[in-house]
């Protein structure tokens, strides 16, 4: 799917957007009919109700859609995007709607048109919006785009989606914008990159690592995604229940690649490197035992004390390599660990960063791309939890607590770059919600555009 704006000369229909607060007095200003019919239809213009308007012949003249309360709207972004499974198909246009919300309102109404439809196609024409007065339509579009491809790549299963077609989807991407590309396999990945083989290596399905470049001129960003395509958990087999969301695994990997997407396609004056390490985590003869000490392309050795613990030993390879060249700024993606969820549920996007300033220009992009993040620290105090004694590094501590904020160590120790930013995002609506059909979603890819300015001075 290709998210678009409806033709801004089409003819279309009114929308008004109408708060819960104010609709006495829209309502004693607007026309008697409508007042009537509004009243008579008991609309109480909560966020995201829908009253259709009748016309002449039969033919909806428009609809009134609620813009509820201000506390409603604090605990639901998108609310008005609920219109678009409501609406019949055809061309419309928001009257009313305060400008200080129309972009959010203007990209929800894109996300909400979302299908995934791979397996069970559909036929339905959804209504489409023509993009509101003042809003940067090619920031709302490219970030459509992006959240799209994020969600399609999460979305496909296991069967569909392992390391070889996620390498096709990196390389389709790089295609598009003609980004170069570099791909590291067999003997060379055992050789350069022994964590990623390590992980990779039980299964049928060969390990790899990719990476993009784009961009000539500018400073320098890195975006590195956790890419393991599906989960069983190795040796330290996961339980039934456990791997029935593990196609999402790869959800870091899709969501920097739906950064990049949104960040070539607004042709943005950075240089852009995205790297990927796509593996299985599967269980053979050949797979990672509990106990087996791993060496590093860092030169650091690990210590597995648990193979369900693999997304941080690929990262770790990968973040080293991207760390050699030195980018301006260096952030790593990953569905890393279940503390995280636990921490702040599904809906937040926890992120770690010793930069006081990056964190400020992140939390002002979230607001601005109604992508929420939460900042959570990295604690020194942790730091010898990560280390068994036996090796330099334990892949899974048995501390008990703080398992992201551990995880999130294990990293930096293999990033050590002053500007670096690691997200544990969970890349999984769990139900339907406003713009977010239970599936795929991108977490942090829309805060992270948004502050791209203030982080690398554009």
């Amino acid at each position: 799917m290709t998210p678009a704006f409806a033709d801004p000369q089409s003819l279309s229909r009114p929308l008004h957007v109408v708060a819960a607060d104010d609709l006495e007095r829209w309502l004693e200003a607007a026309p008697p009919g409508l007042a009537v019919w509004a009243r008579d239809n008991a609309f109480r213009a909560g966020l995201g109700d829908v009253l259709p308007l009748p016309g002449e012949g039969g033919v909806m003249a428009g609809a009134l859609i609620g813009f509820g309360t201000a506390k409603t709207r604090a605990r639901s972004r998108f609310g008005l995007s609920r219109a678009v499974t409501t609406l019949p198909a055809g061309d419309w246009h928001f009257e009313g709607l305060p400008p200080d919300h129309a972009a959010e309102a203007a990209l929800g109404w894109l996300l909400a048109q979302y299908r995934f439809n791979r397996y069970k196609p559909s036929t339905r024409i959804l209504p489409g919006l023509k993009c509101p007065a003042g809003v940067d339509e090619a920031q709302i579009l490219a970030m459509a785009a992006g959240e799209y491809l994020t969600r399609d790549l999460i979305n496909t299963p296991a069967q569909d989606m392992g390391p070889a077609e996620l390498e096709a989807a990196f390389l389709a991407l790089a295609g598009r914008f003609g980004a170069a590309t570099q791909i590291v396999a067999g003997d060379a990945l055992e050789r350069d990159f022994p964590m990623v083989h390590a992980v990779g290596k039980g299964s049928d399905r060969a390990p790899r690592l990719m990476s993009l470049r784009w961009g000539q001129t500018g400073p320098s960003l890195t975006l590195v995604g956790k890419g393991v395509c599906f989960d069983t958990g190795g040796l330290n087999l996961k339980p039934s229940s456990g791997m029935q969301l593990m196609k999402k695994d790869m959800g870091g990997a899709a969501t920097v690649m739906g950064l990049a997407l949104m960040i070539m396609q607004l042709d943005l004056p950075i240089r852009l490197r995205v790297i990927v390490p796509a593996v299985e985590n599967s269980v053979s003869g050949r797979s990672m035992r509990p106990k087996d000490i791993l060496r590093s392309r860092k030169g650091l050795t690990v210590e597995v004390n648990d193979t369900d613990a693999e997304g941080r030993l690929v990262l770790g390879d990968a973040l080293t390599w991207a760390a050699e060249e030195n980018p301006e700024l260096l952030v790593s993606m990953a569905t890393l660990t279940g503390a995280a969820r636990v921490a702040v549920g599904p809906d937040l996007a926890p992120y770690y960063t010793d930069d006081a300033r990056l964190a400020a220009a992140l939390e002002a992009g979230a607001a601005t791309g109604a992508d929420p993040v939460w900042r959570l620290p990295f604690h020194d105090a942790y730091e010898s939890v990560i280390e068994p004694g036996i090796a330099d590094l334990d892949n899974a501590p048995g501390f008990g607590f703080a398992g992201s904020i551990t995880a999130a160590l294990f990293l930096r120790r293999f990033a050590d770059h002053p500007r670096y930013m690691h997200f544990d995002i969970y890349g999984h609506t769990p139900s339907d919600a406003p713009a977010r059909p239970k599936g795929g979603v991108g977490q942090g890819a829309r805060a992270l555009l948004c502050a791209l300015p203030d982080m690398l001075g554009l």
